[in-house]
């Protein structure tokens, strides 16, 4: 079977390639759904033409951490400090989802990241109370068409009489073996499977123990949380570092109360660190670590945590990862010398590497996705830089960071197929989507009695 060929032509091309660097106008030659070859003036007799003079093409932006089961209950949680979130959504709304609830929430908050831009979602699924909750969620995403890691995580209910406390259940093996077996057995092209565990934060140590060595066993990138409260493992981290449990299948999620020393131990051990710097500052978690990490030589990967809260938007998450940090930097300087730095202490490009490169290596994909690389998958975003809110653009890599908004991004390519094209979403049914989340978000907010200050 020949496979389709699209020439992207006459585009400002930011390849996030070290070794390509970028292009003020070349083009992308793309077979099936791979990327062939990069560069000015590519011919290709057979291939279908596209011409996108005006626009800036990036490697698709990789969300690193999303709670997407919460998608119906966008706004919900905006007032909320981290505790109010863990009493009224995991004790609380939670549990009135049904597995239609987690599909269309599922569904449509995955759409809504392609339509911003994301290609592929780091999906951190806590609210699968059964394997259908679960397959729900799982054949919501590939329904979507979005690239995914499906993170598979447990509920945070309060215990009833009798039961033990979430935090001393070990992360069910038996489930893990049945999605191996039946939904990840053959190739998945889009969808892969990682363990969304409590950690040494929030669980015992003999739970976190478990969930990390299966991890290990099943190959599998393992994300805990870490920060909010009191730690359940005290000296956890001490410990499975000596048991030689640490190493890049760790995903450290926030981090904001690592004292130094933890840190330092775990980034010399591979661990990587992902951060949702508005959800952080919002919540109560402490300031992201953009900072502590760039002294220790590590650099996070970014995304948006909670759509209940905020927009599912990766470029303000870029901006507020950068803005944030760059005023701690402002502020030492002018502490330690009495004036502001000579020089930006952050470039744009260090920000949208946190939204590309370094999310693809934090799911050891970096061969894989996270640039336009000849061999890497077609993953690319398309962004109208003539628009009255960006042209002209000086700086492709600036304009990308700090003035991209939805209005702009024209297209989104996954794996070589369109998926938004010319500002739409090409996917049938879309307002019919829309009522059922709508439907979903409502019943359960009734079941709560949900208010403006939460549940009353």
């Amino acid at each position: 079977m020949t496979l389709a060929r699209i020439l992207l032509k006459d585009a400002t091309l930011v390849t996030m390639d070290d070794t390509l660097g970028d292009f003020p106008r070349a083009d992308i030659l793309i077979e099936g759904d791979r990327i062939v070859a990069v560069g000015p003036s590519l011919q290709d007799r057979d291939a279908e033409v596209i011409t996108l003079a005006g626009c800036i093409v990036i490697p698709g932006l990789i969300n690193a951490h999303m709670h997407t089961w919460q998608t119906g209950l966008r706004t919900v949680a905006a007032n909320w400090t981290l505790l109010e979130y863990f009493r009224w959504m995991h004790a609380g709304l939670a549990t009135c989802f049904t597995p239609a609830d987690i599909f269309c929430a599922t569904q449509v908050g995955a759409l809504n990241q392609i339509n911003c831009g994301t290609t592929t979602l780091v999906d951190w699924c806590h609210n699968n109370p059964t394997a259908a909750h679960t397959d729900a969620a799982l054949d919501a995403l590939i329904d979507a068409g979005i690239r995914a890691t499906f993170m598979h995580g447990t509920p945070k209910p309060d215990p009833q009489p009798g039961q033990p406390h979430f935090s001393e259940i070990p992360h069910p093996r038996r489930e893990i073996e049945r999605l191996l077996r039946e939904r990840f057995e053959r190739s998945n092209r889009l969808v892969n499977l990682g363990l969304a565990i409590l950690g040494p934060h929030y669980s015992t140590l003999d739970v976190a123990r478990h969930d990390i060595r299966m991890a290990m066993e099943f190959g599998l990138v393992a994300s805990m949380h870490q920060g909010g409260g009191s730690e359940k493992a005290v000296g956890g981290w001490e410990a499975l570092d000596h048991e030689g449990l640490l190493g890049p299948w760790i995903n450290v999620v926030h981090g904001n109360d690592l004292s130094g020393e933890r840190m330092a131990r775990l980034v010399h051990r591979g661990v990587s660190f992902s951060i949702t710097p508005e959800g952080e500052m919002t919540q109560g978690h402490g300031f992201p670590v953009v900072g502590r990490l760039r002294v220790l030589g590590a650099a996070p990967s970014v995304g948006v945590d909670l759509e209940s809260i905020m927009s599912g938007d990766m470029f303000s998450v870029m901006r507020m990862a950068l803005g944030m940090q760059r005023a701690f930097d402002n502020a030492a300087s002018r502490k330690a010398s009495g004036k502001i730095p000579e020089t930006s202490t952050i470039t744009t490009r260090e920000a949208l590497s946190w939204a590309t490169t370094a999310g693809a290596r934090m799911l050891g994909m970096s061969s894989w996705i996270g640039s336009i690389t000849p061999g890497k998958q077609a993953d690319l975003v398309v962004i109208d830089a003539t628009a009255i809110n960006m042209c002209p653009a000086h700086d492709p890599v600036s304009a990308v960071v700090m003035q991209t908004s939805l209005a702009n991004v024209d297209s989104v390519m996954i794996a070589g197929e369109w998926k938004k094209r010319h500002g739409r979403l090409l996917v049938a049914d879309l307002p019919a989507k829309l009522e059922r989340l709508a439907l979903s978000g409502q019943r359960i907010a009734r079941a709560m009695s949900l208010g403006a200050k939460g549940p009353q």
